[in-house]
Formats: structure tokens, sequence, C-alpha cells
């Protein structure tokens, strides 16, 4: 599945956050999230330190027509990582906007080659605005407004939020906000500016232990209803951005 350039989300788009170790709990949950309607697949960081890129290519085997999204978090080594990552069959690769500015320009340029999208997480950015503006003159494609896991845990007052409204006025590019939101919050993230909606930790993937926070069948249904509640939701769009 090659990316379109520049990238235009015309309505909400469901994520489903894989942060699990195992790989077939992984699949099974992917199978119950593509059963009630979610459109993008993540291979979360912990699914990928635990098996590596094949993670990705057995999402790809399994589901074809669905974009799967690899979130390394490339902090250098970025050409061959999303290489890599795109050979397996990965339609987006995350890097890191507070890695150097060669690595992002690197995972760019491999992006472009291979047909995939490049996602830049702004956590840790000292300024974010300042981040977001430089990652779109470097060409990624989505930023990712993200307030880490374990910043999360040492202050739970924190919250993608805090920095979702200065963000998104600070580019024109589309947007996610992970990190902690609750159902009701990631529901509601179109209206705010961010139409890539992510749903995992904690919504549907245990936290701290990284398995499946609740059965298959729970899953499912839970999934089905923030599906269809989010793509109830309009856009907020820029006013650059038209209708």
């Amino acid at each position: 599945m090659r990316v379109s350039r520049p990238f235009r989300v015309d309505e909400p788009i469901v994520q489903i956050s894989l942060d699990l170790t195992s790989l077939d709990e992984a699949i099974a949950y992917a199978e119950a999230a593509v059963r009630a309607g979610v459109d993008w697949l993540e291979v979360g960081t912990p699914l990928l330190l635990s098996e590596g890129c094949r993670a990705v290519a057995a999402l790809r085997e399994r589901f074809p027509d669905r974009a799967i999204v690899a979130d390394a978090k490339i902090m250098d080594g970025g050409y061959l990582e999303a290489e890599l990552l795109a050979q397996a069959g990965a339609s987006w690769v995350v890097v890191m906007a507070v890695a150097h500015p060669a690595t992002v320009r690197a995972v760019v340029r491999a992006g472009q080659r291979y047909g995939v999208g490049v996602m830049a997480d702004l956590m840790a950015a000292p300024d974010p605005v300042d981040a977001a503006r430089q990652m779109e003159q470097f060409g990624v494609d989505v930023l990712l407004v993200h307030t880490s896991y374990d910043a999360r845990n040492e202050d739970p007052s924190l919250s993608p939020l805090d920095e979702l409204e200065a963000v998104f006025w600070a580019t024109k590019l589309p947007l996610q906000a992970v990190g902690g939101l609750s159902p009701e919050q990631a529901v509601r993230m179109p209206t705010l500016g961010a139409p890539l909606v992510v749903l995992g930790a904690p919504l549907v993937i245990d936290a701290h232990a990284f398995r499946p926070a609740t059965s298959g069948e729970e899953l499912e249904a839970l999934l089905r209803d923030l599906v269809q509640k989010t793509k109830a939701q309009p856009i907020r769009r820029r006013p650059s951005e038209g209708g």
C-alpha cells in the first residue's frame, strides 16, 4: 500500500496500536480490530522489540489491504531502518523529531523511494511547535503529538491535549494525538484537529503488562463502538484546508 503525497485525511481514520509482546496475540487482536472496522494496524514498539520485522511481515501477509504502521521510534540509521520496515511490508514508519535532522531527512528519502509514509513523533521535543514546523520542512507526512508512557506514569496530569492546539496551528500536516487518552477523549480527536485516531494502551491493551486487557470478543465489541463513534465526528480543518 503506497502512501500518496501530500497525505490528506478525508474522514477520521482509526488505528489500533498493538502494544503487545506476543505475535500470536497481536494477530488475534488485529483480526478482532479489522472485524470491528479499524482502518490501520500499528506494530507497537513492544511488539517490534519482541518480534522484529517479522511482526510487520506477518501482519502484512494476514491483512494485505490494511495500512500497517511500524512504530520503530527511529533515532539513528534512518534510511536503513525505514528501508527494512518498508521491505517487510510497512505502510508507515515513525521517526522521532528529536533525532538528528540528518536522520529525519534519511527516513523521508527512504519513504519516498519505497512509497512509505513518514510519521514524526514530537515526544520529548523541547519546543513541540518549533519541532512540528521543522518536520514539515523536512517532508514528513504526519505528526504525532505524543505524551510518553514514562512521563505520564510520573505525572498523570500530562496529556497530548496540552500541546495539540498549538501544534495544530503551527503546521498544515495531519495530526495524531497519542498518550493516555480516555476512550471518550480519543473519539473526540477529529473535532480537535487530530483525525488519525489511535486506540491502544490503556484503552485496549494493559498499559503496564503489555498484554491483552480484555478478551477478543469484548475487544471487538468495544472497538466497534469506538470506531462508529469516531467515524461520526466532523474533522476540524484549518482555513487553508477547505472543507
